[in-house]
């Protein structure tokens, strides 16, 4: 299906002329529930001179349907071309500027209104009403269908999309179906809809709604003290197209203003506003839950700190070396699973950064290595997000390996006597963490690869020794991610390490 923009693409109209249509139509959900009409989008395009004489200089680029009645069109019609009549309406349109509302064919009204930006039309905008299920003429419909015709007067005038405006509709923004305010030059209610009407008793106020002045009702109940931000009189009046919201005692409006104007004379405006007062409190109480989330995980992690400090103070008390190791041990791990709490107390969910881990992990595992070889490190490649439980295991797995190459793989070199060739010396230590991520499907998978330049493993011998504390907890990681791994000679010297890990489906990239 053609989207708008690539409608646009076949048009000779100016980028400012395509800004206007993008933000019309960014903003005329408003128009069609206003209306209870259908709305289409007509563009004017160019046809080259081989083009089949059949086609139509017209092209249907936009369509929208209302929230507050039954639809016209129920299937897609975008790129339907016009029938002959259709077209003559259009092209009367476009060339006069005026709004043509031909005879009722049967139980269907049309409306062709010119979108004009600069003092030309553009575009034209027809309005599709069937009124045969057209909703009974109450109060509200009147005066809905009075305000849409103010706006498409506007829209006919060149003023509507308003310069300024807000366009689209986000979190809490008032609809139409939220509830409408017409408001005089003055800025009294002329019309309040009976949503505007309760949003308006919930905020407190008790007396007759029509006829009084909206921004006194709204400012007469705001807590003492409040700041007050300096946009809430120009919407509250009506002056300004903008939106704003206001806190009164535990009850949140949102509002949105737009000025209606006649020949380009502010002559009233339309009044979005919806009680968000359900939807700030949850997101109150989410980030209330967020806070405390986060400081579990910033207390876990100083505990975990604090136990590795005292590891590192027992150890310095044994005679024992291989106690002493065995203490060291035990608080660099520790430290490791801290890394990941420490970034998870810093965000708002509970998926890590693991690059960001991943290098204040080299960096910590390389400074704590008993050897005094200076050691370089590399990562390369992305890790992405990875889900809490995800991000502690492969942490332990990089943190063994890591320390393992450091410590195993540089022996402790003499500095070379002064005035001796430094020619024959080796590359200078290195270890390279590279991480890829892979999907497969609905599977996610990440390929890792650690590196390094130091001895490498001895002759005839597959991979290291698996009596080890450290490798044991390494293969039995791996294995909970349902991994694999395996050891390699590096060339000229070094070791390869590979692993596989499957990621948790929660994860996200």
């Amino acid at each position: 299906m053609p989207t708008l923009r690539d409608a646009l693409s076949r048009t000779a109209l100016s980028a400012a002329d395509v800004d206007w249509l993008h933000r019309l139509v960014g903003d005329w959900q408003m128009l069609t529930d206003l209306a209870f009409a259908d709305l289409t989008l007509w563009l004017p395009v160019q046809l080259d001179d081989e083009a089949d004489p059949q086609l139509s200089p017209w092209f249907l680029a936009a369509h929208a349907r209302p929230s507050t009645g039954p639809n016209f069109y129920h299937d897609d019609v975008i790129g339907r071309p016009p029938t002959p009549e259709r077209e003559r309406w259009l092209d009367e349109t476009l060339t006069t500027g005026v709004t043509i509302t031909p005879d009722e064919l049967g139980y269907v009204r049309e409306q062709y209104v010119p979108v004009v930006r600069a003092g030309r039309p553009v575009a034209v905008l027809v309005r599709h009403t069937d009124l045969h299920n057209m909703r009974q003429q109450g109060g509200l419909e009147v005066n809905y269908l009075q305000i849409s015709q103010q706006l498409f007067a506007m829209v006919a005038e060149g003023a509507f999309p308003i310069e300024g405006a807000a366009i689209g509709v986000g979190r809490g923004t008032p609809r139409v179906g939220d509830g409408v305010v017409r408001l005089t030059a003055d800025g009294l209610i002329d019309y309040a809809s009976p949503n505007a009407v309760s949003a308006l008793r919930r905020l407190g106020h008790t007396d007759q709604v029509n006829g009084a002045d909206l921004s006194e009702i709204v400012t007469s109940r705001l807590v003492q003290g409040t700041s007050v931000d300096e946009t809430v009189p120009l919407v509250l009046t009506g002056r300004a197209p903008w939106g704003t919201e206001i806190d009164s005692g535990g009850t949140n409006l949102t509002l949105r203003a737009v000025p209606l104007t006649r020949a380009g004379r502010r002559v009233g405006a339309l009044i979005l506003l919806r009680d968000v007062s359900e939807i700030r409190r949850r997101e109150r109480e989410l980030l209330s839950k967020d806070a405390t989330i986060r400081e579990i995980h910033h207390r876990v992690k100083n505990n975990l700190q604090t136990v590795a400090a005292l590891l590192r103070l027992q150890s310095r008390r044994l005679t024992d070396p291989a106690a002493r190791e065995a203490l060291a041990e035990a608080g660099r791990r520790l430290s490791t699973v801290a890394l990941v709490h420490d970034t998870l107390s810093q965000g708002l969910t509970e998926q890590v950064d693991f690059d960001e881990v991943a290098a204040r992990m080299l960096r910590a595992t390389v400074e704590v290595a008993s050897t005094r070889t200076v050691v370089a490190t590399e990562l390369t490649g992305s890790f992405g997000s990875l889900p809490a439980e995800d991000a502690t295991h492969l942490a332990m797995v990089l943190a063994e390996l890591v320390h393992n190459a450091v410590e195993h793989g540089f022996e402790e070199q003499p500095e070379p006597a002064p005035g001796a060739d430094r020619s024959s010396e080796q590359a200078a230590p290195r270890v390279v963490v590279d991480a890829r991520r892979h999907r497969d499907g609905g599977q996610e998978t990440i390929e890792v690869t650690v590196t390094d330049n130091g001895a490498g493993l001895p002759e005839g011998v597959a991979g290291p020794d698996r009596s080890g504390l450290g490798m044991q907890i390494v293969e039995a990681l791996i294995s909970d991610l349902r991994g694999a791994i395996t050891w390699e000679a590096a060339k000229p010297h070094g070791t390869v390490v590979r692993f596989t890990v499957r990621l948790r489906s929660t994860s996200v990239g």
